[in-house]
């Protein structure tokens, strides 16, 4: 925590958060970042390996030729989701502490562990953090400002097969393995995430494990509209009510939520988007507001009370080896940071 400037006492006082944490969806360990001027065309990440960022693949960052950009060396993440969030933190907080002539309101500084697993926020004292609104910084591309996530659940689904020597299983056996992949198979393939955008919601099995005997498949459940995401979870019991197992014993599904759209829980506090609007502004950025596909702790904060908008940090293709970050637009981030907590200093409590 730091105090707020003379004369800002009456503020509301202001977080700043991200996450220490980073995907397990490739890992994380050992990375070697690299900066490399972008000059268009396929960038040769590892020699060695024979590895190179393909573009036409990721083309957005065309939009970057000729700047620094920060790639991997093509066998690990970058980690800039979320570790390009608490450099432009900590960038501010060395500036403020550096400058005491910059104004601002009393500043709570947090960083979580365990964001992309969902728990993020399940230990955190809300109500000890004493501020009155705050900023994920854990967005994406240049001017991202974000007040809507997905709302969503986990599906764990098991299958109990029948195990038979395979010499005499004919009329037996029961394979809980291949009941999996046909239960995968009756997902609807136009409403996974490699076929929708926007708004647009999914099912995504993210796990499948097991043999013959036993067998689980665990999926994600997403959609922005509360009652479309209600839908989806009595669709999936119902799919898994319904089919056929045969000899074996009936397929079990357990949903569980995770976390909710946060727009729901910003609505009536439109002043704090307005003060990220102007903020942005400040520093030539002309925000962008769309809806993330995926959650943030903002979410979770948003629920418990602490309204809580998330701002890009400029990074791509994140939860990959293909993930990078141009070093000018993490340094966006970090004016823009700056900006929010400068106009920090005219929001008032009574506003």
């Amino acid at each position: 925590k730091l105090p707020a400037t003379p004369g800002m006492e009456n503020c509301k006082s202001i977080g700043f958060i991200a996450h220490m944490d980073t995907s397990p969806d490739a890992s994380g360990c050992q990375v070697k970042p690299q900066i490399i001027r972008f000059a268009g065309t396929d960038v040769l990440l590892n020699q060695t390996e024979g590895i190179f960022f393909p573009v036409e693949r990721f083309p957005e960052i065309k939009k970057y030729i000729g700047e620094d950009v920060i790639f991997t060396d093509g066998t690990t993440l970058l980690g800039a989701d979320d570790k390009s969030g608490i450099a432009a933190i900590m960038d501010m907080a060395a500036k403020i502490t550096a400058d005491p002539t910059i104004a601002h309101a009393k500043l709570c500084i947090a960083f979580t562990p365990d964001e992309e697993i969902g728990r993020g926020t399940d230990s955190v004292d809300v109500p000890g953090l004493r501020a009155s609104y705050g900023f994920t910084i854990d967005g994406g591309d240049v001017g991202g400002l974000e007040s809507e996530t997905f709302n969503a659940a986990t599906a764990r689904v098991t299958f109990t097969g029948i195990s038979v020597h395979p010499g005499s299983a004919k009329g037996k056996m029961v394979n809980a393995a291949k009941l999996a992949a046909r239960f995968i198979s009756l997902l609807p393939e136009s409403e996974s995430p490699e076929e929708t955008e926007g708004h647009e919601g999914f099912f995504h099995p993210i796990s499948i494990s097991g043999g013959v005997e036993h067998a689980e498949v665990i999926l994600i459940i997403r959609d922005h509209d509360r009652g479309a995401f209600e839908d989806r979870k009595m669709w999936l019991a119902a799919l898994v009510q319904n089919f056929d197992t045969g000899r074996a014993a009936p397929a079990q599904v357990v949903i569980q939520d995770q976390y909710r759209n946060m727009r729901d829980y910003l609505a009536g506090h439109e002043n704090i988007l307005d003060l990220a609007h102007a903020a942005y502004r400040d520093c030539g950025i002309e925000p962008i507001e769309e809806p993330v596909r995926g959650g943030t702790d903002g979410a979770f904060f948003s629920a418990k009370g602490l309204p809580c908008p998330n701002v890009f940090t400029g990074g791509l293709n994140y939860h990959g080896i293909y993930e990078c970050i141009p070093a000018q637009s993490l340094e966006k981030a970090a004016n823009a940071v700056i900006a929010i907590l400068r106009r920090s200093a005219s929001l008032t409590l009574n506003s």
